[in-house]
């Protein structure tokens, strides 16, 4: 087994520190009328600290897991038995068939722009052209992240790269209640990309690269290809029984099957790069394209103002049709591989780079 490196991490805050640290959340003045209840919070909260109480609320495995006796965090175990039931929806033939259209920019009329985005607008064409044909929708709007108290998608921490089966399916980081590490939406959002039958992800290009929203959730569904859906079996983050699993290591692939579109819009630069790498993403997670036609890349008034950018994709009425063309491809592939009429063509065959 490959040895576990270590001498990275800093040292826990002292004290002075934390308590710094621990009443930037209270700075209005409004708190000062309860500055001896916040008091006593901080000393929990430092205790809790200290003490490392990641996942105070546990239960035990229970039947199915490699180590039935081992404590789960009692919210990971309810993640997870929502993914499972989600799965059984999704899997049902009896079910209507469902789409998840994702709003991937950060700016909304509740934030400071002011203004709703483009991509909001594309999406709701989206969900309009699937409703006609008798689908029913899920809108992830991203953006909420930049104006909800509170909701966060907390970064990836790259267990995966100490060995795949330490990145746990749900993932198991967070939250991270000691750490103040809480309110991840993440685990909503695992369940709305499993109970899918399509993704349609529509977004803008900001700097060449895709939104920090919509990079911070990809990141974080790493572990829904080749993840580990049980913790027990490496007893939580332990990085030596993760290596050693990974010796046999299957990387299952938790939502290949479902087809996907895309759309990336722009106004100076990098549409291509973005779907590119968009649509190479969902390729290795074993997802299937609907065709040509879902895959569209469009600059929205080139080079034009950013104040008359609505008005500029009101008058593009064909890049407005090529979006609704992206919801019918999807449409389409969603029926053939739900009637059994579209599979992956290379699914069965064997990887001879297995990672």
């Amino acid at each position: 087994m490959t040895t576990v490196r270590k001498g990275q991490a800093p040292a826990k805050l002292n004290r002075d520190e934390f308590h710094l640290r621990f009443m930037r959340k209270f700075y209005d003045p409004a708190f000062d009328a309860v500055s001896q209840e916040l008091a006593s919070v901080e000393d929990i909260a430092w205790k809790n600290y200290i003490d490392s109480h990641k996942a105070p609320i546990t239960v035990k495995a229970g039947p199915g897991f490699a180590d039935p006796d081992y404590d789960l965090s009692v919210e990971w175990k309810e993640a997870h038995d929502r993914l499972l039931a989600a799965e059984a929806r999704q899997k049902d033939p009896a079910t209507r068939s469902r789409v998840l259209v994702i709003n991937a920019s950060a700016r909304n009329d509740g934030s400071c722009p002011g203004e709703i985005s483009k991509s909001w607008r594309l999406s709701k064409m989206c969900e309009d052209v699937l409703h006609s044909e008798n689908i029913e929708t899920d809108l992830l709007d991203l953006s909420l992240l930049t104006s909800d108290y509170e909701r966060h998608i907390r970064p990836c921490k790259a267990c995966v790269s100490t060995a795949m089966p330490l990145c746990h399916w749900p993932c198991s980081c967070y939250p991270n209640h000691s750490l103040d590490q809480d309110n991840d939406w993440m685990n909503e959002i695992y369940e709305r990309w499993v109970a899918a039958h399509a993704v349609i992800i529509i977004t803008p290009t900001y700097w060449y690269q895709a939104p920090a929203v919509l990079k911070l959730m990809i990141d974080r569904l790493v572990c829904a290809d080749g993840g580990n859906p049980d913790p027990s079996s490496t007893h939580g983050k332990e990085a030596e029984e993760a290596k050693a699993l990974e010796q046999d290591w299957d990387y299952p692939k938790h939502l290949a099957g479902r087809a996907y579109g895309v759309v990336v819009h722009g106004d100076v630069a990098g549409i291509e790069p973005l779907r590119r790498s968009l649509t190479d993403w969902l390729d290795w997670m074993g997802f299937v394209d609907a065709g040509w036609n879902a895959k569209l890349d469009r600059y929205v008034g080139y080079y034009e103002s950013y104040a008359d950018s609505h008005a500029t994709l009101d008058k593009d009425t064909a890049f407005l049709e090529e979006v609704r063309n992206v919801a019918r491809s999807v449409a389409s592939t969603v029926k053939l591989i739900r009637d059994g009429k579209l599979v992956q063509p290379d699914r069965k065959l064997s990887k001879p780079r297995p990672k």
